[in-house]
């Protein structure tokens, strides 16, 4: 199978900004209290913007950063939980806005947290298939969309935005070498939907989610590093899901990853979801450390409950 890389990165967030201290009016917490246990110290929500704006501005940066144009985009996946409308998908609803040819291959993925992953792995497959070498690759949550503001142990942690990316498909490039998997739970992490009698919020049993997480990381490490033949020192840089600081930090401390070599941003967004990966994979393209050749060691985690790791290199 020919592998993917990528070309370049997008990303878009809300305007709106909602501190920790903007939530301590709604619920019973304090700063101090957020930041401590999760390392979140702001998170966007949208007010004025939808889902598929944040989609459309997330990609069409990617684009430009890419160099590629729309005609060029053979699929389009789009990892999502809370897309504007359930038909037609956030994937459909892109490819009339940014003109992608009508034979593209266009839908959308809910794997949680873990979507961007599932997707790029999906990309890459279909690309083997596609007429057209390149694809597109979203990752967009609007989870203040699905937040319970009486549950201030959930409604601290989510904000909402956008990340893409463009890849290509090439004869001789190496595959991602995804490493995915999903264990069914729905009492740990869930989200009631259509023809519940529950109102569509997310629910979470944090000390349970928390141990599932740090046994994850390192697991998805692993297995990618095995199926690779690499060690840590052969990596470039490590990008984690942004769900909790705490988690972050405990999987550096274990593999001596070198603050040079991984990124955080959960203090400004919180827990994006499907968007998490992608929007920091954007910032640090944007910021120079993710150049032509870079080897990004990827995992995420979240509702389903799914894992997933690979490794992807920069065009």
């Amino acid at each position: 199978m020919n592998g993917i890389k990528i070309k370049g990165m997008g990303h878009c967030v809300p305007a709106q900004v909602l501190t920790n201290e903007d939530i301590a009016q709604r619920v019973e917490t304090s700063d101090d209290w957020i930041t401590s246990r999760t390392g979140i110290r702001q998170r966007r929500h949208c007010a004025a913007e939808g889902h598929l704006d944040l989609c459309t501005g997330a990609a069409q940066a990617a684009l430009e950063r890419a160099g590629v144009t729309a005609d060029q985009i053979g699929v389009c996946v789009v990892a999502t939980l809370a897309a504007d409308t359930i038909v037609p998908s956030a994937a459909c609803a892109l490819q009339r806005t940014l003109g992608l040819p009508e034979d593209t291959v266009c839908f959308d993925l809910n794997a949680a947290c873990t979507g961007f992953l599932f997707a790029l792995h999906t990309v890459e497959c279909l690309l083997n298939a596609a007429s057209r070498s390149y694809g597109l690759v979203l990752g967009c949550d609007v989870l203040s969309r699905l937040t319970n503001w009486e549950d201030r142990s959930t409604c601290v942690l989510f904000g909402d935005g956008a990340g893409a990316a463009v890849v290509e498909c090439r004869t001789g490039w190496p595959s991602i070498g995804a490493v995915l998997g999903v264990h069914g739970n729905e009492s740990l992490l869930f989200c009631p939907g259509i023809g519940s009698d529950e109102p569509s919020c997310i629910a979470m049993e944090g000390q349970a989610v928390y141990k599932f997480a740090v046994a994850a990381i390192p697991w998805c490490l692993d297995q990618v590093l095995e199926k690779h033949h690499i060690t840590v020192d052969a990596v470039d840089f490590f990008v984690f899901h942004q769900a909790n600081a705490r988690i972050l930090d405990r999987v550096v401390r274990k593999y001596h990853i070198p603050p040079e070599k991984y990124g955080k941003n959960i203090d400004a967004y919180g827990n994006t979801s499907a968007a998490s990966i992608p929007i920091l994979l954007s910032e640090l393209q944007a910021q120079g450390k993710l150049t032509s050749g870079s080897r990004v060691l990827v995992v995420g985690f979240g509702g389903g409950l799914t894992w997933g790791g690979a490794l992807v290199e920069f065009a």
